[in-house]
């Protein structure tokens, strides 16, 4: 169904606009399109869906000319197309909006618009067509914003309405969406699907990434599920999500949030009026030795800042935090290493890896003080510590060499993952630990969980997904507008119970779109 309520199914033409058969591409080490069947037909939305690493991403790269296919064929049309770059996507119609924003903060959202190809008159940049032009756009997918603002000023969910409608100035036929609404809020992502359900009604052709399975029905037609690297069924947006993840994953997932409580021990983590002016205020709680404790609330209510503040990278003005008994001194994120804290931060390309180093780079960063002697590193240690980790997490990769960059996104949390659990952190926060990740590889960091709680350590975690917070947590505090609303234990703790803490501190009238 749309985000409307109406089955899109019924306005997709007869016709294939996008057609793909038999679609290959290797890699040094890796196979990722194994003869890949898809295509797409004019007024539909075609949900694609895999683990990370099936194929989705080398897909849509080879259909946007980011890659060429080693083998297969490619029709628009019904006419074979070779799509060697960009611009030849473009030509034919196809546009591709990436997680990651292909816009200049510093711009104008015009400029954005139509950087590179400006209208000009008398060879100047026309800027009034331009604006006029721009504002058309703007209308046409209902983002509240003039062509004359800053892009860096208008935050996630307009930048990606912004990148929505520079899509629609090429006259795209084609709109390829690469999990658009990983970082969105609810509503947020109602207004996302009534602009795209607008689309299709437009009669454009849209192909749509997700991990969020209860999104398939609101906003598809069909899906193609692919699994290593492999298209292995078509079906009908509204098949049942075990069914689907079955699919996926190649067996049947018994338990969505398999938790596994552990006897609670003493407290690891101590935080006593924590508090940052202006931000979040007398912040205190515990977390016991084989605890999860969930971290709820709305957007801006203040949880990562309170996760950055406990571990160091910001300081607060107030407040204490002990790690085992022991106080750790603010503001500084190497002794809060020392004490045993670890943080796997919201952001794990810009903050939780090092892109452009390998696996294990990546997994020793955290220990390359205590591996090295007299200056130099004890590179064997290092390897050998990374190579136990990587086969205790199942990271899926060529080997220990392959830059972090090459894999996919489950992947790569995992080796955020792994670096502190090389490290032994004894608290670890996870700020959302599973966002941008299929549910095969949700379970497996679930399982992890599991295994450091039931050894004694402690987590700490944020998450967005609701349903996630209550089905691994065994307390759940819920934050309102910078200070703990309440704590809930696991047996009260539903989902009514902490949006009603969590809105607790709004006022009237006040915005209440949560996570």
């Amino acid at each position: 169904m749309s985000a409307t309520g109406t089955t899109g199914a019924g306005t997709a033409g007869t016709g294939e606009i996008l057609r793909v058969r038999g679609l290959r591409k290797a890699f040094p080490g890796v196979l990722a399109l194994d003869g890949v069947d898809f295509d797409l037909r004019p007024g539909e939305v075609h949900v694609l869906l895999g683990e990370n690493g099936a194929g989705k991403s080398t897909l849509i790269k080879t259909l946007s000319g980011a890659h060429r296919p080693d083998a297969g064929t490619i029709e628009i049309d019904g006419e074979p197309v070779r799509i060697r770059s960009a611009q030849d996507a473009e030509r034919l119609g196809i546009a591709t909006i990436y997680q990651e924003f292909n816009l200049v903060p510093e711009l104008t959202v015009a400029e954005n618009l139509f950087l590179g190809r400006p209208p000009r008159r008398f060879g100047l940049v026309d800027r009034g067509a331009m604006n006029a032009a721009a504002r058309d756009l703007l209308a046409r997918v209902g983002v509240d914003a003039e062509p004359s603002d800053r892009m860096a000023g208008l935050g996630i969910a307009r930048s990606q309405m912004v990148e929505i409608a520079k899509a629609l100035s090429l006259d795209a036929r084609v709109l390829i969406m690469d999990e658009p609404t990983a970082v969105l809020t609810t509503g947020e992502v109602d207004r996302l699907f009534r602009i795209v359900a607008r689309l299709r009604d437009q009669g454009v052709a849209i192909v749509f990434i997700t991990h969020h399975l209860e999104e398939i029905p609101r906003i598809g037609d069909r899906v193609t599920v692919l699994r290593d690297g492999r298209s292995v069924a078509e079906v009908p947006a509204d098949t049942p999500q075990d069914e689907l993840v079955r699919l996926m994953v190649g067996r049947a997932i018994e338990q969505q949030y398999p938790r596994e409580r552990s006897e609670a021990g003493p407290p690891l983590l101590e935080v006593r009026g924590l508090t940052r002016d202006g931000v979040f205020e007398d912040v205190s709680f515990d977390v016991r030795a084989g605890e999860v404790v969930g971290l709820a609330g709305l957007v801006g209510a203040g949880r990562t800042e309170v996760a950055r503040a406990i571990f160091g990278a910001d300081r607060p003005d107030r407040g204490e935090v002990r790690v085992d008994g022991r106080a750790v001194p603010a503001g500084d994120v190497h002794a809060a290493m020392e004490a045993g804290l670890g943080l796997v931060p919201e952001d794990r390309k810009g903050q939780g890896l090092v892109l452009g180093a390998d696996v294990q780079e990546n997994l020793g960063l955290v220990t390359l003080g205590r591996s090295s002697r007299g200056g130099f590193v004890d590179r064997s240690s290092q390897r050998r510590g990374a190579g136990d980790i990587a086969g205790r997490l199942n990271v899926r990769m060529s080997g220990l060499r392959q830059e972090v960059r090459t894999l996919s996104g489950g992947n790569q949390q995992k080796v955020v993952i792994g670096k502190w659990l090389l490290a032994d952190a004894k608290v670890l926060i996870l700020d959302e630990p599973t966002r941008g990740i299929d549910v095969g590889a949700k379970v497996e960091i679930y399982q992890l969980i599991n295994s450091l709680t039931a050894s004694g350590h402690a987590v700490l975690m944020i998450s967005s997904d609701l349903p996630e917070v209550l089905g691994m947590s065994d307390r759940v505090l819920v934050m309102a507008r910078g200070r703990l609303a309440g704590e809930l234990p696991a047996g009260e703790a539903t989902q009514d119970a902490v949006m009603a803490l969590a809105v607790s501190g709004q006022n009237k009238g006040e915005s209440d779109h949560g996570d």
